[in-house]
């Protein structure tokens, strides 16, 4: 490990992803800091669930590597990523659906070895959710909206420290998008992990993401044409 590398570092190094003669992203480079929040940003098809895969360990990237606090993890699978503190949510809701809410959050905690201090911190979080007043509830009787962010208390009760975030907000109603934008403050300054968001909501990616990657044939664009990029996806919206 380089001694300047932070724990909790994420960097992809000249990462490639090809399906056959389909090049999907190119010697794609970046790093994101403990703390810091990176949008990913994108047409449909552009790639970027399968950027997310690849870096978790469910692809294998088609050239370069992907470092956790500058430990190579390319490849590794997504059981050894999580363990590492590499973890990822999912576009649907993901959470142990005939089990009650009290008892996805001990699952979660005992997948990750946090068992002991699995309530620690997440009290004001589940009052804020109003997940608190239903923890003895089956989780797939919740509203889709409260199952959502119950999925995302079960990536933080884990204690990442990157965390991946595929489409957090959809399927979520308007008044319930800001408990993502919680979710994503109590990421940062409860654990100081790093946070990749693939998101089509473009408010949202706005509110959170200082740093933007547009995929684009793989690329990063510059700040001017991701100005542009955002302008002509709030344009096709309305």
């Amino acid at each position: 490990m380089n001694p300047t590398t932070l724990d909790g570092e994420l960097q992809l190094i000249g990462v490639s992803k090809r399906f056959g003669g389909l090049r999907v992203f190119h010697d794609l480079s970046l790093t994101i800091l403990p703390g810091e929040v990176l949008g990913v940003i994108g047409p449909n098809g552009a790639g970027k669930t399968t950027l997310i895969n690849v870096i978790c360990g469910k692809l294998v990237p088609s050239a370069g590597r992907v470092l956790l606090g500058g430990k190579d993890i390319t490849g590794v699978p997504l059981h050894a990523a999580s363990r590492a503190g590499l973890i990822r949510s999912f576009q649907q809701t993901n959470t142990f659906r005939s089990a009650s809410v009290r008892e996805n959050i001990a699952r979660a905690a005992r997948f990750s070895g946090h068992h002991r201090d699995a309530w620690t911190g997440i009290a004001r979080m589940l009052e804020e959710f109003e997940l608190a007043p239903r923890l003895d509830e089956q989780s797939d009787k919740l509203p889709y909206g409260l199952q959502k962010m119950l999925g995302l208390v079960l990536t933080y009760v884990t204690r990442p420290k990157v965390l991946l975030l595929d489409e957090p907000a959809a399927g979520l109603e308007l008044g319930e998008r800001k408990r993502v934008d919680a979710f994503v403050r109590y990421a940062q300054t409860e654990l100081g992990c790093s946070v990749m968001i693939v998101e089509h909501d473009m408010d949202l990616v706005r509110r959170l993401c200082p740093k933007i990657l547009v995929l684009d044939a793989g690329r990063v664009l510059a700040a001017d044409v991701i100005d542009a990029y955002v302008g002509t996806v709030d344009e096709e919206a309305a």
